[in-house]
């Protein structure tokens, strides 16, 4: 299984035919169902399960967990890979809401690109800004699909203006829609005037087919769209929105598709400007900055670990984005936190609940590894050449509760499962001598965190709990001097992070932190990273 075997400019050649992105949007702008909509056209899927709709409807493949069933919501990421043409698409759907930004972080770390998702009827949304100002501080190309075109929503040069004007970004539309939103009669191509006449097929759920139709007809039976769409494609190329790769792949423009996942419209579309458009993987820099080639060997970045996905082992698996060479299944790699050896025997790819063995995976791919209990978001794997990633960093906290187990006869599975699912980054444990290790402090990004840990003691541990949240919504890093300072101080308190041991200071409210500044002129108060999505 050594990796002389393979010829030396295989990797670069399968890194080449890599895709790997993510989906990001506000809640409800159609994410899972696009992440499904996709897999069906590429064939790898017969029907799609839609995600709205009430309880007793049919979830979607990619959403596993019983409370995303429940609320028609995605609260973890899924990872999709299939074939299209000649790429191997790896497709990370991350959860929309915004209490789960930091999951979205860690997927965002994995990827190449990313598709934006538009509601036509609602534009730019909250999330979905953060979102982006991640994807462009850690340089990734956008594309972006205007959703739910089937649907009364804004005129297309509104958003289009909308997007330039709020995020500065330009936009270059590759399709057009012929009939505004909500009476939808096709899309036109921009760059050659085709016009494509979509039949539907009842809730989406198997693909639609799609017509060419001449010119000369659309304009026939549809006078007044067509000649509104010409009018506005002939004021694109007026403004000079062609495509240009150069600045795509710089993050200063987005190529613009319109659609309606929902129905299947433009989806297809969507799929060959990922192929054709997006990035393949290219040298990943380590944590000094340096460029690792893609023909090095073989190493990948956690960026996620999941328990539970398989009730009937308990297993827990961490999704590796491989960087560099040739992975295969068996070897050994090492973790460069504790250089200890990790066998890679049972290595899979995860379709929803479905899995399949990995024999072997390249640059771009994501590989699921199984019983990966010593395994953080943010680790790094090598073989032969030793190599560290840039970690992952964690958000600064908004919401705290001391937790407790209601069974004192559940103690031990109580203290497994807090384990599991800070190691997991579901949320963060702190802990202080004071509290003791009975009681441990939950720190989240948002409210619905508390709600998906106590889920998963009950049904994953056994363990009942209860819940008393504290007013503090501020935190900071602080030092050892800085938590002598502290001490005493009302409405402050000092704990310490069990995934790392960072000192964190928390405070009521900025108010207060600010008037503790003041009192002390030695004090160490930083910013935690990554306080850009919250």
């Amino acid at each position: 299984m050594s990796e002389v075997l393979a010829e030396p400019a295989r990797v670069p050649a399968e890194a080449r035919r890599r895709r790997t992105f993510a989906v990001i949007s506000h809640p409800d702008a159609g994410k899972s169902t696009l992440t499904e909509a996709l897999a069906l056209y590429a064939e790898v899927i017969d029907t799609a399960g839609a995600v709205h709709g009430k309880a007793g409807r049919r979830g979607v493949t990619s959403d596993w967990m019983e409370m995303e069933r429940k609320r028609g919501i995605s609260i973890t990421s899924a990872v999709l890979q299939f074939a299209y043409r000649d790429c191997v698409i790896n497709l990370l759907d991350t959860p929309g809401h915004g209490d789960f930004s930091e999951d979205t972080y860690r997927v965002l770390a994995a990827v190449d690109a990313a598709v934006m998702l538009l509601d036509a009827a609602k534009g730019l949304e909250p999330q979905t800004l953060k979102l982006f100002d991640v994807c462009r501080s850690r340089g990734i190309p956008v594309l972006t699909f205007v959703n739910k075109w089937d649907r009364p929503g804004r005129e297309a040069l509104e958003l289009l203006d909308e997007v330039e004007q709020t995020i500065g970004l330009r936009p270059m539309p590759l399709t057009w829609p012929v009939g505004i939103a909500g009476e939808l009669r096709g899309l036109v191509e921009v760059a050659t005037g085709e016009f494509t006449r979509f039949s539907r097929t009842a809730g989406g759920a198997t693909r639609a087919e799609a017509e060419a139709v001449p010119e000369g007809e659309i304009a026939a039976a549809e006078p007044e769209f067509w000649s509104a769409a010409q009018d506005e494609i002939a004021l694109l190329a007026e403004i000079g929105a062609g495509f240009e790769e150069k600045d795509f792949l710089a993050g200063i423009a987005t190529p613009v598709l319109f659609g309606a996942a929902l129905t299947g419209v433009g989806v297809a579309r969507l799929l060959d400007a990922l192929v054709d458009l997006a990035p393949a993987p290219e040298p990943r820099e380590d944590a000094d900055g340096n460029p690792r080639p893609l023909e090095a060997p073989t190493s990948g970045l956690v960026f996620k670990v999941q328990a539970g996905m398989d009730r009937a082992h308990r297993d827990r698996m961490a999704f590796v984005r491989i960087c560099s060479g040739r992975f295969e299944r068996g070897m050994v790699l090492t973790h460069a936190a504790t250089g200890r050896p990790f066998a890679t025997k049972y290595a899979q790819a995860v379709f929803g609940q479905q899995r399949t063995t990995v024999e072997e995976a390249f640059p771009g791919d994501i590989v699921g590894l199984v019983n990966a209990g010593a395994l953080r978001p943010g680790d790094t794997l090598y073989t032969a050449d030793p190599v560290h990633f840039p970690a992952i960093p964690s958000f600064a906290p908004e919401h705290f509760a001391v937790v407790r187990g209601s069974d004192s006869g559940a103690f031990k599975q109580f203290r497994r499962g807090i384990e599991q699912l800070d190691s997991e980054g579901v949320i963060q444990v702190l802990v202080s001598d004071l509290r003791g290790e009975q009681a441990p402090v939950l720190a989240a990004v948002g409210p619905l965190q508390f709600e998906v840990v106590t889920s998963r003691l009950e049904s994953e541990f056994r363990a009942p709990v209860t819940l008393e949240h504290l007013g503090y919504t501020v935190t900071r890093r602080t030092d050892e001097a800085g938590a002598a300072m502290l001490a005493g101080q009302s409405e402050v308190e000092v704990l310490t992070r069990r995934a790392d041991g960072a000192l964190l200071a928390v405070f009521s409210n900025k108010w207060r932190m600010e008037t503790v500044r003041r009192k002390f002129d030695d004090l160490v108060l930083e910013p935690l990273p990554a306080g850009i999505v919250r």
